[in-house]
């Protein structure tokens, strides 16, 4: 039985930010944005976020792709005060909440979804997310003291040093064995037919 090799070309699908009014799509990572005060900043970044008890969406943890829909939390938070979170965000089972779901606006979790997505027509869309494990801080989007706005950034880059040497929030890719937070999608090998990553570094077919 000769071996043959079946080559495919690779690619690395990341957060991407969505356009207004986009619905995000399930099982995808997206650019988001999260307000809070800076005194709790360097706190979300050590040991993630705390979901909130309620709100529109009921509990969860709050976001959105505009920033200046984050621009305004926490209320009453002077803007010196404020500090601005980028974040990858992996969505998971999502549900849009509009007229026709109004029985779901507070339970869509115990209905079997992860997010809560509530579309504005100003673009100020709010997306609710159950897992707090599922937000990831990847920069300061916003923070008017550039000492406070330097040490977050540092402590960013620590913390991610930190999950990539333990494998923390990282899930591993069955395929290619890799650990990644954003799940591989599996192909079929166009000759066997066999489930293959397309990560891995080769994959051998059996063929007559």
């Amino acid at each position: 039985m000769p071996i043959q090799f079946s080559g495919w070309e690779t690619y690395c699908e990341k957060s991407r930010h969505l356009k207004p009014g986009q619905e995000p799509k399930k099982s995808q990572g997206y650019i988001m944005y999260h307000g809070t005060h800076k005194n709790a900043a360097a706190t979300i970044i050590s040991s993630g976020f705390r979901p909130s008890g309620g709100g529109t969406l009921g509990p969860g943890v709050y976001c959105s792709r505009d920033i200046n829909k984050a621009m305004g939390y926490p209320g009453g938070c002077a803007p010196g005060d404020r500090v601005v979170f980028k974040l990858r965000v992996r969505v998971g089972k999502v549900k849009k909440i509009d007229f026709t779901s109004t029985h779901l606006w507070t339970t869509w979790h115990q209905n079997g979804y992860d997010t809560a997505w509530l579309p504005s027509p100003g673009g100020m869309e709010e997306d609710c997310v159950w897992d707090p494990k599922r937000l990831t801080v990847i920069g300061i989007a916003h923070c008017t003291d550039a000492s406070t706005k330097s040490s977050l950034e540092s402590l960013i880059k620590k913390q991610g040093q930190l999950q990539e040497a333990d494998g923390s929030s990282l899930d591993q890719c069955k395929g290619c064995g890799m650990h990644t937070q954003d799940k591989h999608t599996m192909e079929k090998c166009w000759s066997c037919k066999t489930s293959v990553c397309p990560f891995m570094d080769k994959h051998a077919c059996q063929k007559s």
